[in-house]
């Protein structure tokens, strides 16, 4: 039977997700923790994309062999470790001062890839240049084309294999615990929040030091006219909601890769999505942060994935905090999982190696949860597996 290895925590490292959370708590000053952690209006949907995996019970099977389990998953062109990836979340800048690059880099390491956001703090060709393999990138559907082609070359001339578009935000959620911290781009900055700053030096000196914070994927490398694109993006509030399917697929006949569509919560939807050429669907309320009182993505998950019938890739995220609900989710028919928050507690804390090890913790987990339950490969996951709590 085959051992899990349970790694040595450096001194002083957290153990586990919520370990980082707690330090990543200390680490941040308010206005920013209100960024990473909150969601929109009384946050009832990013309660209930916790609350949605404590409803499922695993089931056990004892006296099986599971030697030599497998944990790789492969999306498209894209292998990975396991079936977890970074989701795309704007400006990590301001969580740490690498960024984006730290959080591209500590993926790799873990066997991983990150989604990188439109809204990034280091543009896609310096993501490129610094991480050992291509990461996807994430766009929202503009009918700006001329912005739209100048997003899309780059990430072709960058390698991305898979673009994925953001379909789920035509204005921005009401995130109150951002709008008192005074949470905007640029922030509004009181004397309270440069009190706070002052109480986080080290996150204050890296930061103010760097300044790499908001949108540097939207200035990027290309000049001046780069920078009045970032500016009419800014002023235009990223999407309109006027958008429609028509607009997808126009950036779908623009991209040549795999295309995945990010923000889907009900079947009809992802059936129109992949009926236009998406490849894959990811299963998302935006964490929480868009529409209060949407479905846990969790709860979403059986029927679309029942839908779609193995005729796209199904992701999901929302809620991820343990190995357990990766397995529950594959259960259900996600064929992998994206973490936000996860991410930017371990890229708080740690930089690079907090990346890296988050993702660790999860491949730990789920590879300790697969041998309990007397599973030897997460291909063979289904709702057999589970029992309704």
């Amino acid at each position: 039977m085959g051992a899990i290895r349970f790694a040595l925590p450096k001194q002083g490292r957290p153990i586990s997700i919520a370990g980082y959370r707690t330090a990543a708590r200390r680490v941040l000053p308010d206005l920013v923790w209100a960024y990473v952690e909150n969601g929109a209006d009384d946050s009832v949907t990013l309660a209930a994309n916790r609350s949605a995996f404590a409803r499922w019970s695993l089931r056990q099977r004892v006296l099986r062999s599971s030697a030599g389990r497998k944990t790789a998953a492969r999306f498209g062109d894209t292998e990975l470790a396991i079936p977890v990836m970074i989701a795309p979340t704007g400006i990590n800048g301001l969580v740490h001062w690498r960024g984006e690059l730290a959080t591209a880099c500590g993926a790799a390491a873990a066997g991983s890839r990150i989604v990188l956001s439109t809204a990034a703090s280091y543009s896609v060709e310096e993501v490129a240049a610094a991480s050992p393999v291509g990461h996807w990138l994430q766009v929202y559907p503009w009918r700006d084309r001329e912005l739209m082609d100048w997003l899309l070359e780059r990430g072709r001339r960058s390698d991305c294999p898979t673009l994925v578009v953001t379909v789920d935000t035509p204005v921005f959620g009401n995130r109150e615990p951002e709008r008192l911290q005074g949470m905007s781009i640029p922030p509004v900055l009181t004397p309270r929040h440069v009190l706070d700053a002052a109480l986080h030096p080290r996150w204050a000196y890296k930061v103010l030091r760097h300044q790499r914070v908001f949108t540097g994927n939207l200035v990027g490398m290309s000049g001046v006219r780069a920078g009045a694109l970032a500016a009419k993006v800014r002023r235009e509030r990223m999407m309109a909601g006027e958008l429609d399917w028509d607009d997808f697929a126009r950036v779908r006949a623009q991209w040549q890769g795999l295309c995945y569509v990010k923000g889907i919560l009900d079947a009809d939807d992802a059936e129109r999505a992949v009926s236009l050429g998406a490849d894959g669907i990811i299963v998302s309320n935006h964490g929480g942060r868009q529409l209060d009182g949407a479905p846990a993505t969790l709860d979403a998950l059986p029927g679309i994935a029942d839908r779609l019938a193995h005729r796209a890739t199904v992701l999901i995220d929302g809620g991820i905090r343990r190995g357990t609900d990766v397995v529950k989710a594959l259960c259900l028919g996600a064929d992998g999982c994206l973490i936000g928050r996860p991410a930017l507690y371990g890229l708080a804390v740690g930089g690079e190696s907090g990346v890296e090890h988050v993702l660790s913790i999860l491949r730990e987990e789920i590879d300790r949860t697969l041998a309990l339950m007397g599973c030897s490969d997460i291909a063979d996951l289904g709702r057999d597996w589970l029992i309704p709590g």
